[in-house]
């Protein structure tokens, strides 16, 4: 009848979900940086259920390594787009090829 709906489809579904942010929505860049997030939290959330079926604790350590990763990546990202809206009081994906030294 019914195929049971697991947590395998669930973050299959949130990650390709956050692809298509990164992908179709690249004018807007907080977007972009909400789809990476999503996408590292899918993983995450697959490494979890994944060590729960096998009954080992490193997935789950790599699960906690990877929401550090992410978390630093957010907070830098986000307080590079402050200085750059600081800077030039409006934030443009397509301007931003001049942030490059």
């Amino acid at each position: 009848m019914f195929e049971q709906i697991s947590i395998f489809h669930i973050s299959s579904l949130l990650f390709l979900i956050s692809i298509l942010g990164i992908f179709l929505n690249q004018k807007n860049i907080l977007v972009m940086l909400m789809s990476l997030e999503m996408m590292f939290l899918a993983v995450s959330l697959n490494l979890i259920f994944s060590s729960i079926c096998l009954d080992d604790i490193v997935g789950q350590i790599f699960s906690l390594l990877i929401l550090t990763v992410a978390a630093a990546e957010s907070s830098i990202g986000l307080a590079i787009l402050v200085v750059y809206y600081r800077i030039r009081n409006m934030i443009a994906v397509e301007l931003m090829i001049l942030v490059k030294g």
